[in-house]
Formats: C-alpha cells, structure tokens, sequence
C-alpha cells in the first residue's frame, strides 16, 4: 500500500461502480464501510472483512443511524464516496412528476445531504475528501435520458459548489465523471424504462431500450475502472474531475468541439430520431 490507511465510506455498494471501488480500497488495506438499503446484498464485503452498514441514502433517519453508528465504530471518516443512485430512461414528455423526483431525490439531493450529515466526522480527518460519482451524461445530453442527464449535470454543479465551499475547512471534493463501467446499471436502467402505451414514441421503442443500455457497449471492466479512481482519491491532493472508463474523453470533446445543431443531428440519427414524422 503506498498511502496512509483511510476510513472510507462508500454508499451503493451492492453492485456495480460501489461494489468495484469497495473491493479496490479494501484490497489495498484501507478499511472499508460499505453501504447499501439492504444489507443482505452486501453480505459479501462483510465476508470480505468490511464494515456493512444499512444506509438509504432517501430516508434521514437512515442517514442519521449511519452517521451515530460510524461516529462510535471509527469516531470519522477520511472518505465520503456518493455512489447510490440509478437511471431514469424515457422521452421528457412522457415522465410523470412522480418520476422527475425520484430521480433528482436520489441523483441530487440525497448526495447532499448524506454529505452534510458526514461533514462533522469528516472534520477530524487531516485527509477529508468528499467524492460524488456523476457520468459524462452530465456533459453531454442524450435522447431519452434527459432526467438522468440533468440530475448528473447538477451533481456535477453540486461538486463544483462543494469544492470550493469545503475547500477551506480542510476538506477535498472530487467529482467523479464515469464513461460507460460494466455493471448491472444497462438492465436496472431498462426496468425504469417509461413508455406509455399512448406514447409518441412508441414507433421508435427499442430505440430508448437501447439507451438504457448504451452504458454496456465497449465497457470498461469495473475492476480497472475503480483502480484508476481510487489512484486519483489517494492522490495529494487529489483531482478536482475524475473521468475515467469508455469515452469517458471522446464524447466531452465532441461537446467542446461540434456545433451544437450538428451534435443534435447525429444523436438524432443514434437514437431513431430521425425516423419520427
């Protein structure tokens, strides 16, 4: 190991980007406090010799028992991940306001909450870092994921906000932008899916199935992904923009550098838009 242990909390570690980074750290000696709403599917990592802990990340009496229970296991933390959350795919006009909240009660509000709750036990670190994982999807837009793309984009404003807001406490914030991470989020994505029957976009309806899993075409293995973010969190000090994994580089260029009219064009084209009459 090539940096002091830290104590790093880590929330939506059931699967995916949480449980890849949960592992990583721990593989490398720091100690982990994995998190999940259920502890039985997270019951590996404490097989593994991590600390679980039940955490919804909607629910602050949840969040509260979490912060009282790490308060007396470790007395704080050095590392805050914001992993919980998940994609919401289906044109604008077809979500429900039920659907737009959730989505931004779990992208957005919930990160800061949990981060607000933790902030007191991260004081007492000398290596307090606070991390949010976002996507690119915060940079650039798709069709049929503009929920998604706009909870990740004000995450992404959030961690500029908390950057420089904690900075002067003593406190790091990172903003992780993922590009596509092989992981179960295509088909948990795919379930969230809205279509209604009556929808407009009905003649092009595998198309939006297709964006739900466009994360997984030429993804990078989980694995590799969490060695190369948690190299940056262990970092002095560490980067303000992870942005690791597939096009995780290509497509904000893309966005830097096309007119936007013609970036337009060719997501239209992408997602069958261009079949609509």
């Amino acid at each position: 190991m090539t940096s002091a242990a830290r104590t790093v909390l880590i929330t939506g570690c059931s699967s995916g980007i949480g449980a890849a980074l949960a592992q990583e750290f721990h593989a490398r000696g720091h100690k982990v406090i994995a998190t999940a709403r259920k502890l039985d599917s997270i019951a590996a990592h404490a097989a593994a010799g991590m600390t679980t802990l039940a955490l919804d990340v909607n629910n602050p009496a949840s969040i509260a028992q979490a912060v009282a229970s790490v308060q007396a296991s470790h007395g704080h933390i050095d590392l805050l991940i914001n992993n919980a959350g998940y994609g919401q795919f289906g044109a604008m006009t077809d979500l429900s306001a039920a659907d737009l909240r959730a989505q931004f009660e779990t992208n957005v509000v919930a990160p800061v909450m949990v981060t607000q709750a933790f902030v007191p036990l991260l004081r007492k670190s000398a290596l307090a870092c606070v991390a949010h994982v976002s996507s690119i999807s915060g940079i650039v837009t798709t069709p049929f994921a503009g929920a998604y793309c706009a909870s990740k984009a004000a995450l992404n404003s959030i961690g500029d906000a908390m950057r420089m807001e904690l900075g002067p406490l003593g406190i790091q914030v990172v903003t992780i932008q993922p590009g596509g991470i092989a992981s179960n989020f295509g088909n948990a994505g795919q379930e969230k899916v809205v279509l209604p029957a009556q929808s407009l976009y009905q003649p092009i309806a595998k198309f939006i199935e297709k964006r739900a899993q466009l994360s997984q075409s030429g993804a990078t293995p989980a694995k590799q992904f969490a060695a190369q973010v948690v190299d940056d969190l262990l970092a002095s000090p560490p980067p303000a923009i992870s942005r690791h994994g597939a096009q995780s580089t290509r497509l904000p260029l893309l966005k830097r550098l096309l007119p936007t009219r013609m970036l337009d064009d060719k997501m239209r084209g992408l997602f069958g838009l261009d079949r609509m009459k």
